[in-house]
């Protein structure tokens, strides 16, 4: 698939970051520009140049100052909102495409091509970039990170009956879905919030194998031992409130999930 063949598509792509000047520029100038429309910044309060570094590299920077990952992406989903105001955006939500990565270079943006052409051939609303998958720098994956994804997937296949490999950050989904996840989410929830209401919805979500690097900088989630414990219990006992709590709307379906090889 080239970009000749998604002319009536948009692709815009967000990026939530808290202090990455050491990556930031490296991530925005890996992502292939003919694809895109436009790129999102979520600065979640850095106190580094981010945000200034961010710019002159083409993105637009929208502050986020109540720190949380989801609330870096919402930041820069009402950002989206504001730049289709200003321009009168005339294609529908539709036809829009939003592509999530990282700001710490740990994510491939190259692959984003590959992520996005499922949905423009109209085969799922919801491609994510499966780091278990695909091949790992040495050390990009920590113990913590993959001993909590492999909890968080297990519950999920436990309470929702849906079989996801990965919890990866690196993903792309068609704008107008998204909206209807009306998604809340501020903190380390945000992933996993989706890939649960897409699993209600039975969505035939695809996975595919993405390469995943070692961040540059340090992680302030997965790199401390605060940050990981907290985040792990922000995902497990979300996952455990939709399920045990919340409306039990789950598929019935075995699994909702397509897996591609890479």
């Amino acid at each position: 698939m080239s970009p000749q063949e998604v002319p009536s598509w948009k692709v815009r792509v967000v990026i939530p970051a808290l202090d990455e000047e050491q990556a930031i520029g490296t991530v925005l100038d890996s992502i292939p520009s003919r694809w895109v429309d436009s790129i999102h910044v979520g600065d979640n309060g850095s106190v580094d140049r981010t945000a200034q570094i961010a710019r002159l590299h083409g993105a637009r920077v929208v502050d986020a100052p109540r720190r949380g990952y989801g609330s870096a992406c919402l930041a820069a989903l009402h950002d989206i909102d504001q730049l289709d105001s200003q321009e009168r955006f005339d294609v529908d939500e539709d036809q829009q495409i939003i592509v999530f990565l990282d700001g710490d270079a740990s994510d491939d943006p190259s692959q984003l091509p590959r992520l996005i052409e499922p949905i423009v051939r109209g085969e799922t609303p919801l491609v994510l970039g499966s780091r278990v998958d695909g091949d790992r720098e040495r050390g990009a994956l920590t113990v913590q990170q993959r001993i909590g994804n492999a909890i968080a997937t297990t519950l999920i296949r436990w309470l929702f009956g849906v079989r996801y490999r990965d919890l990866g950050p690196f993903r792309a989904i068609r704008r107008d879905q998204l909206s209807a996840l009306q998604m809340q989410d501020p903190d380390f929830g945000w992933t996993v919030e989706m890939q649960i209401k897409a699993a209600r919805r039975g969505w035939p979500v695809h996975e595919i194998p993405v390469p995943y690097r070692r961040r540059i900088g340090r992680s302030k989630i997965s790199g401390t031992l605060i940050g990981s414990i907290r985040a792990g219990y922000k995902i497990v006992s979300l996952i455990l409130f939709e399920g045990l709590l919340g409306s039990r709307r789950a598929t019935k379906h075995p699994s909702c999930c397509q897996h591609e090889k890479g």
